[in-house]
């Protein structure tokens, strides 16, 4: 079998994706269609649900998938067609017309039968058993020439300029899709008839019909609010409340509408981020025949789109034509797939010619497409175009799919036709609904408030029996009081006082614990937005807490999941430095810095004088210019011929300056270093590239491009240069170049030292060498090349074992170091994340060499760890290696050796890893290390995995990203972070914390999170005692009232207990309170695992808090009533009365809790000193006032000339004084003893803070930096990174039929 070089070059670009490899969900090579007539191969096709078997954990209501299967299968009794050639699937026609040549394409394989054939009408016998297949739907079709005309409506009839919306009920059933949908082209009539979604994107939480029952349903899940509700409900009932029926609907209904505008302020954030994102606008084919701007939301099903460079993609196209040749394309789905390298995406070749709006606008048939799913790497579609009154059909692979949040790059314009919009894009079917999340501190509280009410319920019952034996028993001998005789019903008279009691003891639960956390909350989420610290300048983006209901949470995370493109790296990669025949070369020589006794280093500017160019660009006079002789001359003009000539990139040129189009960034970064250091490559045509060197153009040939993949780990190019000699020009990872050497070589020794600082630095690194060939040898070479590149079967390693001929006896010229920019700051907050006790994975769509590259370089993976990889092929031997890994490791533990380790795992691995059988042993594995990094993995798969430890850790989880691919991680993790700033990200918009850098992290957690779980702990705590002082005190008097339902103070007053007068010390706790300062907080990382114990809101502190308050309570009670025992004489010889004994207790009581929260606060401000010594001024100047007030107006009676008698009495002031001091004493004293023989490690923190003691530990880290260097020059030896990062290609083709397609000095169409 021959092997024909014109076959169609659409089947190169289905390699560079990476379903053409693997199906998404890592069981490679399965092919969905029904057996061959025949075949011994079983049938592969599975049902639509086997592809959930990962998926055991999104068990959630709003997070079931779509049964529909990305690919469908043909049913038994279809057969397929008989193959006329063992091992390849038959040529396929239809309607006598050929199908388009992708269908020879991989993923065309892989997938279904082009979308004519539906589950309804596969079973009768429309395929023919020939060569030709049929669609029995056919017949349904309208006449060609009439199809434009359906309705009797024009093509071109006006239509409205918004797509309707329609609204769904929550309770409505999902409407069964058909098979298949059908778009129109270039007929939006039809199309609007089809009812298709617009292209309107919401991710808020709520909208004005949902607002209202969510709102209430999200409320009244805090068993607070369902208490106090019912508490006022049976406020109303007459003879039952012994207190004014609005005294708790009023405060109620303001703790509801303060929440209310706290939910409605943080969700119009997301309404004004969705606005303006929908009004992005995009060029759309108009009636008139040209392109004409039209905002996103407006963007309808079947409208053709033109996207330039740089472009983001506003809905799912179908791409019909570009600017390159081939109507090629690259985008960039790191947003998508969390890959860097650009993915290569080509138009069919019927519609790739159409480059103009006039010939698209001629277009006529219809696209007849899956229906949407979330599969990201498939697509199955037949274009139905009608020429000359004939249609052909046209099958539609993923090649052919833009996606909605990729961006379209180093392609000046493409047109597209859309296929999905809105929320039925791949991008938004991977999005979750935005989740309503609760903290542990919110739950924690729901259960504190049952133990509460608990207690109120048993305190009623107390009460009641109390009553009820008063009532039922000593009625007569209380003839005093007109009771009536004993109750006819006396269970009537039972429900009654209970009720009676409960109403009179239900402040016990404090009405204002909910509305102040609410309220400190979201003053604590604005503390985070001002932080000026937080503030990135360059994009002019500060820190965004969008929920900030989850604030304290950020002061318990355990485990923190990351993205690594965007979030840890910047996605840029630079060419930093060089050694070339045994010299280190650098930017400034500065850079270059290595350990004393090495030899100098030299600037790029010395390597260009070298090289005989001057830094202008112009050739030198004399070629053997520099210190380093003709010898050192021609190495480094070979060293960056190579560097411009070894390369798959393609010049694009944009007024004055030359972008290079790379599929992988690295290769970008070694063409720009060329460019820099004086040879410039400009143009590329399909036989040769042309290099400026020194002035002037040279032309290069290029005879052959052995490709670079994984296992061969380099890239050669064979040239003819300009002087007729052919070379090779090979660059790739040390241990493959070295191995490969001739013999004399004089730079090895050098040149290794030089690669072992380049990557301690964590810098990415590649060996450079070439040879000469004899014009003999490589004639022989060629034959054997061309041969192995007919080769049907195993094309790829008859390449490799080709290469392998001529890829010998090479001579180093050196090594290049290109830095993958990290995001500043990265290592330092990793590191110091991990003193903190948290635990950092990171979860990539990168390769496994580069996410180890960065992993090592951002400290993740220190030098120490030992990394535990698991790449494997199967299920079994995924579960096989776990396990066995898992029981060495617990052996080696109980003997005392404790190793740090690193887990690696790649995505298919992991695929197997997240099933039900193993999960649980991958997860104890990966508990046991350090870090983790999960590699190839996709949107889905990072769910899992933090849905996974979500699970079965109980731990408060972080997850952050910068892509849309992170999204659903972002929502499955307890708090979700997105990095925001960069353009077009989703993942900020759905996240509940946007921060524009990764570093600010550190001081997010580490600070504001400490503070907020410290000031929430405390706050809560401190809410519940001073309620339960207050009405302890009623209960306490119940006994001296003989249960009789009198309560001891004015109403109104004990609503203003809450509302006024103890309202400030708990918000200013819980807003500046600090148990110790940032600085500390930032030099003790170990103090952020207080939030990860939950110290400071245990079961334990909290039922400490409600005995003291009991204590507090009693101690208040008794001493008062020993004080006004007999009731005392005022200084006019009356009796004081039962209301100013009330009011003093009442008053000392309020002293009390105050003096409490002065004694429990870490930091005094001028807002302390308003809060508690100005609550008990104000409540003195308040009081009085309102005893005067209240009586005049007939509003309260009680207090009708009180106002002479209690402040003008001595005793009074006497109580103020003794009774606050004697409950707070032993509070302090216990609060010495603490902190004297008991201290916690903030203590110490604290004494350090107060007297600035000097922390002498820079110089133990110097020491230890010193030796982690020795460590990691060692480590590094063993395990370096190399910089190549494209996509492979099965058939290892790719790259070089690519270039073979290009010839830039051709003016490409314009598209207008």
């Amino acid at each position: 079998m021959s092997y024909n070089p014109g076959d169609d070059f659409a089947s190169l670009v289905s390699r560079a994706n990476p379903a053409a490899q693997q199906n998404p969900y890592g069981q490679p090579g399965r092919n969905t269609y029904a057996p061959q007539a025949g075949s011994s191969q079983p049938t592969l096709a599975p049902s639509v649900d086997d592809r959930y078997k990962l998926d055991p954990f999104f068990d959630d209501d709003d997070e079931q998938q779509t049964p529909h299967a990305t690919a469908t299968t043909f049913p038994p009794s279809v057969s397929a067609p008989t193959p006329r050639h063992p091992g390849r699937q038959p040529s396929l026609t239809i309607l006598d017309e050929p199908l388009d040549s992708s269908a020879d394409l991989p993923l065309t394989k892989a997938a279904a039968p082009p979308a004519g054939r539906s589950f309804d009408n596969a079973g009768s016998s429309g395929m023919q058993q020939q060569n030709t297949w049929t669609f029995d739907d056919d017949e349904g079709l309208p006449a060609p020439n009439s199809r434009y005309e359906r309705g009797g409506q024009p093509r071109n009839a006006p239509l409205r300029q918004q797509t309707k919306r329609t609204w769904k009920w929550p309770w409505e059933r999902q409407k069964v899709l058909a098979p298949e949908r059908k778009i129109w082209l270039n007929d939006h009539v039809s199309n609007e008839a089809e009812g298709y979604c617009s292209n309107y994107v919401s991710t808020t939480k709520y909208n004005l019909v949902t607002f209202v029952p969510k709102f209430l349903l999200e409320q009244f899940s805090k068993y607070a609010n369902i208490f106090f509700l019912f508490t006022a409900c049976i406020q109303q009932i007459p003879g039952v409340s012994p207190t004014n029926p609005y005294t708790t609907i009023v405060p109620l209904s303001l703790v509801l509408l303060a929440s209310a505008f706290k939910e409605t302020e943080e969700d119009l954030k997301r309404h004004q981020s969705d606005a303006e994102l929908n009004a992005r606008k995009s060029q759309v084919l108009s009636d008139s025949g040209s392109f004409s701007d039209k905002k996103w939301r407006h963007i309808r099903v079947g409208d053709i789109v033109r996207l330039e460079s740089d472009d983001f993609i506003p809905a799912d196209l179908l791409l019909l034509s570009s600017s390159e040749p081939e109507g090629l394309c690259y985008i960039e789905t790191s947003n998508l797939d969390g890959e860097t390298n650009l993915k290569i995406k080509q138009a069919s070749p019927k519609t790739s010619h159409m480059t103009s709006p006039q010939l698209v606008q001629r277009l006529q048939g219809y696209l007849r497409s899956e229906q949407p799913n979330n599969s990201l790497y498939t697509y199955e579609g037949t274009l139905v175009m009608t020429v000359d009154g004939t249609e052909r059909q046209i099958p539609m692979s993923p090649d052919q799919i833009l996606l909605r949040g990729a961006q379209l790059r180093n392609t000046p314009w493409v047109y597209g036709l859309v296929v999905f919009t809105g929320h039925e894009t791949k991008l938004m079917r991977n999005a979750t609904a935005t989740p309503i999340k609760r903290t542990a501190v919110e739950r924690q509280v729901n259960v504190q408030i049952v133990f509460l009410f608990l207690l109120l319920i048993v305190l009623s019952l107390v009460s009641t029996i109390g009553s009820s034996i008063r009532s039922w028993f000593f009625s007569k001998q209380e003839w005093y009081l007109f009771l009536d005789a004993v109750p006819t019903n006396k269970a009537k008279s039972f429900v009654e006082d209970i009720l009676t009691f409960v109403i009179l003891y239900n402040n016990l639960i404090p009405i204002s614990l909910i509305v102040t956390m609410e309220v400190v909350k979201f003053q604590q989420a604005q503390l985070i937005n001002s932080d000026l610290d937080m503030y990135y300048a360059k994009t002019d983006t500060p820190a965004l807490c969008r929920t900030s209901s989850l604030v304290e949470e950020l002061g318990q995370i355990e485990y923190i999941f990351s993205d690594k493109t965007g979030t840890l790296t910047r996605n840029e990669m630079e060419f930093r430095m060089c050694s070339v025949a045994g010299v280190m070369y650098a930017e400034t020589s500065g850079e270059a810095d290595n350990d004393e006794g090495s030899e100098a280093k030299r600037t790029f500017d010395e390597l260009k004088v070298i090289a005989g160019v001057s830094s202008g660009g112009r050739s030198l006079d004399s070629g053997g210019a520099g210190s380093g002789g003709g010898k050192e001359s021609l190495v480094v003009k070979e060293f960056l011929t190579l560097l411009a000539v070894c390369h798959t990139v393609i010049p694009e040129v944009k007024g004055e300056k030359i972008v290079y189009q790379a599929s992988s960034p690295d290769e970008a970064a070694l063409v720009s270093g060329a460019e820099i250091l004086g040879f410039r490559f400009h143009t590329r045509k399909p036989k040769s590239v042309f290099v400026e060197i020194g002035g002037t153009t040279q032309e290069f040939e290029i005879l052959n491009v052995c490709e670079f993949n994984s296992t061969r780990k380099r890239m050669s190019t064979i040239i003819r240069g300009p002087d007729g000699k052919i070379k090779l020009y090979c660059k790739g990872a040390d241990t493959v170049i070295l191995e490969r050497l001739g013999p004399n070589q004089a730079y090895v020794d050098a040149t290794m030292v030089h690669l072992e600082d380049y990557a301690t630095e964590g810098l990415r690194t590649l060996c450079i060498a070439m040879r000469d060939i004899p014009e003999a040898e490589y004639r022989e070479w060629a034959a054997i090349y061309d041969q192995a590149a007919a080769t049907i079967n195993g094309r790829g390693e008859a390449l490799d074992q080709a290469a392998e001929l001529i890829e010998k006896d090479m001579f180093l010229l050196g090594a290049t170091a290109i830095e993958d920019k990290l995001q500043e700051g990265v290592p330092d907050t990793i590191h110091t994340l991990q003193m903190a006790g948290i635990k950092v994975w990171v979860l990539t769509g990168d390769r496994q060499e580069t996410a180890i590259n960065i992993g090592l370089s951002c400290r993740l993976i220190s030098e120490s760890m030992n990394l535990v990889i698991v790449n494997e092929e199967t299920a079994q031997a995924t579960k096989d290696f776990i396990s066995k890994r898992l029981v060495a490791i617990k052996n080696q533990r109980k003997t005392g050796e404790q190793e740090d380790l690193a887990l690696i795992i790649d995505g298919k691995s992991l695929t197997f890893a997240l099933e039900k059988d193993i999960s649980k042993t991958f997860l104890e594995l990966a508990m046991l290390c350090k870090a983790v990094v999960c590699c190839r993995v996709s949107p889905l798969q990072k769910a899992l995995v933090v849905k996974l430890v979500k699970k079965n850790q109980k731990s408060i989880l972080l997850a952050i990203g910068d892509g849309a691919n992170d999204v659903s991680m972002i929502q499955a993790a307890h708090i979700g972070v997105g990095i925001s700033g960069v353009e077009g990200l989703q993942a900020a918009r759905s996240a509940d914390v946007a921060i524009s850098q990764f570093r600010y992290l550190k001081k997010l957690l580490l600070v504001h999170g400490a503070w907020s779980y410290q000031r929430l702990s405390k706050l809560i705590l401190y809410s519940f005692y001073k309620n339960i002082v207050l009405y302890m005190v009623q209960f306490w008097y119940s006994f001296y009232n003989n249960f009789s339902g009198q309560i001891a103070n004015e109403s109104w007053t004990l609503s203003f207990y809450n509302v006024l007068f103890t309202v400030l010390p708990p918000l200013v706790l819980g807003i500046f309170d600090q148990f110790v300062s940032a600085r500390i907080l930032d030099r003790y990382p170990q103090l952020y695992m207080l939030g990860q114990k939950n110290a400071f809101f245990t079961r334990t502190a909290f039922w400490l808090w409600i005995i003291n308050a009991l204590y507090h309570s009693l101690i208040l009670y008794g001493f008062s009533i020993i004080m006004f025992w007999g009731d005392l004489k005022s200084s006019d010889g009356r009796d004081s009365g039962h209301w100013v004994w009330g009011t003093s207790l009442y008053l000392a009581v309020l002293l009390t809790v105050l003096g409490k929260a002065a004694l429990i606060s870490d930091l005094w401000t001028k807002y302390t000193v308003a809060a508690m010594p100005g609550s008990f001024i104000f409540t003195m100047i308040f009081l009085p006032i309102y005893c005067l007030v209240a009586p005049a107006l007939g509003f309260s009676s009680e207090y009708d000339g009180i106002v002479g008698r209690l402040w003008g009495d001595a005793p009074f002031y006497f109580s103020l004084l003794l009774l606050p001091c004697v409950c707070l004493i032993r509070d302090y004293a216990w609060k010495y003893y603490r902190r004297t023989y008991q201290p916690s490690s903030y203590h110490i923190a604290q004494e350090l803070q107060k007297y600035n003691i000097p922390d002498y530990r820079p110089r133990q880290e110097q020491f230890q930096k010193a030796i982690k260097k020795v460590r990691a020059v060692q480590r590094m030896r063993k395990n370096r990174g190399f910089a190549f990062s494209q996509t492979e290609d099965p058939n290892r083709q790719e790259q070089a039929r690519l270039i073979r397609a290009y010839d830039t000095s051709q003016v490409r169409p314009s598209g207008l």
